[in-house]
């Protein structure tokens, strides 16, 4: 039997990272997953604390904050697929210490959940979960667990757990935590757990289950008890399709409460969105009526393109495009536009188009509206303009299918640059809201101040610019690196004041590692104005493929010096490569253009590569700030809308004894687009990178304006994703 044991979880530890990798490239039989109405207090769709086998709808961004006298879970979770769910947890857990002996730790943990098979007929829909799979272990757990449609108001679930759902618990391995530990998957003697859950009206659901886990963590110091039966029951109150309030009890004796939110990146706010109809397709005269039009006899009338060029100038400023540039002749014309409004490129495209047919002669049939990014041309959509104007109330796959996209070329000898755009001079002055996440000793930090960013464009692609921050109030507090307690000799550490940090050179260094990041708090708390970034950048396009960026200044607000990048990205490719080299020094914790000692030369190779579905890969291998060599993977995904999520994971030769806590650099990117919420048009972002820890392994320099993104926005795989804008 111990064989056997042993045997199937080893067969289960090999095949289920292979199973969620497969799933990516398939859908679910059926059309529509198991959809769950309740988020259990781990954030996944379940029951009361068990999971179940439902999913959210594709591409759901939620959270969960569920508190009981036994700790507090703050989730995010994901629908990163329609058959995969993920979640990061960042909890605290009573009856556990650590080194500052709080009575509590703040554990940080992350889960994901894979459908395998669907309901269908007599068969229940099939899940398989690994939880706390990248954490210190206190929820560590593994499951396997059905879900089954009763009746149109009632739901069971049935599974069998290992680790945490078993009752079991698996102690966290001191500062090495936060990798996968794939021996001790199924590991153990399983236990069952099961939910029924009733949706009593559209707004009500209860809930009732039974739990295996003896919260073994929460209870070992005898300070809390465990709760005394394993029944569990809760009721959860939908006010709105996006937020739900629960109240729960464990084993009859412990209450909790817990609030919950999803957006669906589908159910924006404002559908149709604010902005103003473009204006219509202006179908040309017939031949009889404008014969000079046709003819392309005013195209040898040497103020024929000027004014035509002012006329589209001012109508296209009007959209939130900038004509750059422009070539016409008798029967082509072309475009060189800035989007400076949309999200979607392929909007500003279409309303491009729409206006070139109202502003040029009728004997212009081509169209070419090739899209600018910082004086690069990206992309360039050729149309024909009759069937621009056959198109125009059909759905836009069959303008789609009518376009075509090539490269652009860098500088045709034809174009005549618009007076009067450069240098050109941009500012904006707001509030600023900046978080600190995930410090166990202070979960939450914040700060709140005004921020003026501006810009000069002295030519197309030099760029100088920068901002200027002046801290109104907050919980930032400038403060040094963390003392680990071997380093005092007591049982607690604590942390450098500032003054003990900036005194000692030594300070700087921790197990021989540079601290490049987990000084971070040494650069907050200043009541003085500062400047995050001042620099000047260089855009440059040597071939139609080719785009090169060269920064200079005070690149972040830690480092300052030189970076240079490189890359290869047709437009109609799904695969880019890209290059980027660093000489950076690290700025003083005060001195707005003062310098430290330490200095380094950093740099990767890239590979980018866009699948279908809105993923796109990215793997990055080089040299990072603190010297360590490695490699990072990025897996985002981005809906036509907009939306973006994504995670990320680096791994370096440096040693998990030399890293600490966490073992690698991971985390996830959160970027939503401030049109999708507000409904007015606008290329500005809410974005954010949440990780469990600011460690010195695998740290990058922050470089604004990197090429990948400036590049893709108006090419193949995004242009096309979303091309259903094209008419809008």
């Amino acid at each position: 039997m111990r064989a056997h044991s042993m045997l199937t979880r080893r067969l289960l530890a090999s095949t289920v990272p292979v199973a969620l990798l497969l799933g990516l490239g398939t859908s679910p039989a059926r059309t529509d997953p198991l959809i769950g109405d309740v988020l259990n207090s781990y954030g996944l769709p379940g029951g009361v604390e068990t999971p179940t086998a439902e999913m959210l709808p594709d591409g759901t961004l939620g959270g969960t904050v569920s508190y009981n006298e036994l700790g507090r879970r703050h989730n995010v979770v994901f629908q990163l697929h329609p058959r995969i769910t993920t979640a990061l947890r960042y909890s605290r857990v009573e009856g556990m210490t650590d080194h500052n002996q709080l009575g509590h730790i703040w554990d940080r943990s992350f889960d994901i959940r894979f459908q395998f098979l669907d309901e269908a007929g007599w068969r229940p829909v099939v899940a398989v979960g690994l939880q706390d799979f990248l954490g210190t272990g206190v929820y560590s757990g593994e499951y396997i667990v059905a879900s089954k449609t009763i009746t149109p108001n009632i739901r069971a679930s049935l599974g069998i757990g290992w680790g945490r759902l078993a009752g079991q618990f698996r102690e966290p391995d001191g500062d090495e935590g936060g990798k996968p530990n794939v021996e001790d998957w199924f590991s153990g003697s399983p236990k069952p757990f099961g939910s029924v859950t009733w949706q009593v009206n559209d707004k009500l659901s209860l809930v009732a289950e039974y739990s295996s886990d003896k919260y073994r963590p929460e209870t070992r110091r005898g300070t809390e008890e465990a709760p005394g039966s394993q029944f569990n029951l809760g009721a959860y109150y939908t006010f709105n399709p996006q937020y739900q309030l629960g109240l729960y009890t464990l084993g009859g004796d412990i209450f909790g409460a817990q609030f919950s939110f999803a957006l669906n990146p589908r159910n924006a706010p404002f559908p149709s969105g604010l902005e103003k109809a473009p204006a219509p397709v202006r179908p040309r005269p017939a031949p009889a009526a404008d014969p000079e039009g046709w003819s392309g006899a005013w195209s040898a009338d040497p103020t024929a393109q000027p004014a035509i060029q002012t006329a589209l100038k001012d109508a296209l400023a009007d959209e939130g495009q900038v004509l750059e540039s422009m070539a016409l002749s008798a029967n082509r014309a072309e475009v060189r536009i800035r989007n400076t409004r949309y999200i979607q490129q392929s909007e500003a495209v279409g309303r491009t188009a729409r206006l070139m047919t109202r502003a040029l002669p009728p004997s212009v049939e081509t169209l070419v509206i090739t899209s600018n990014a910082e004086g690069m041309a990206t992309s360039s959509v050729v149309l024909k303009r009759s069937d621009v104007e056959r198109l125009e109330n059909t759905e836009a796959g069959r303008i789609a299918q009518a376009a075509q996209l090539v490269d652009a070329e860098p500088r045709p000898g034809d174009l005549v640059t618009t007076p009067g755009l450069f240098p050109r001079f941009r500012w904006n002055l707001g509030p600023y809201l900046e978080l600190g996440l995930f410090d166990p000793q202070d979960p939450l930090r914040y700060e709140v101040g005004a921020q003026l960013k501006a810009s000069y464009e002295i030519t197309p692609g030099l760029i100088l610019s920068g901002t200027l921050r002046q801290r109104a109030f907050g919980s930032m507090e400038q403060r040094g690196p963390g003392i680990p307690p071997e380093l005092v000799g007591g049982e607690r550490g604590h942390h450098y004041t500032p003054e003990e940090y900036i005194s000692d050179p030594a300070n700087e260094f921790f197990r021989g590692v540079p601290r490049v990041r987990s000084d971070t708090r040494m650069y907050t708390g200043n009541d003085s104005p500062t400047i995050p970034e001042l620099t000047l950048a260089w855009y440059a396009q040597p071939t139609e493929t080719v785009y090169t960026r060269l920064t200079v200044g005070l690149l972040e607000r830690a480092y300052g010096g030189v970076s240079g990048e490189v890359l290869w990205k047709p437009a109609n490719s799904p695969l880019a490569f890209g290059a980027e080299i660093n000489r950076v020094k690290k700025r003083d914790f005060e001195d707005i253009f003062g310098f430290r000692d330490y200095e380094v030369t950093t740099g990767h190779l890239s590979a980018y590569y866009e699948f279908a579905n809105g993923f796109t890969a990215q793997l990055d291998v080089g040299k990072y700030l603190a010297g360590d060599k490695g490699a990072t993977i990025t897996l985002t995904r981005e809906f036509a809308n907009g939306w973006r999520v994504g995670a990320f994971a680096t791994k370096t030769d440096m040693s998990e004894e030399q890293f600490g806590e966490g073992s690698f650099d991971k985390g996830i990117t959160i970027s939503l687009p401030i049109s999708w919420a507000a409904g007015t048009p606008t290329r500005d972002r809410a974005s954010s990178t949440l990780r469990s820890l600011s460690r010195d392994g695998g740290a990058r320099v922050n470089v604004d304006g990197r090429l990948y993104d400036k590049v893709r926005d108006a090419q193949s795989v995004k242009l096309y994703q979303g091309w259903g804008r094209f008419w809008r």
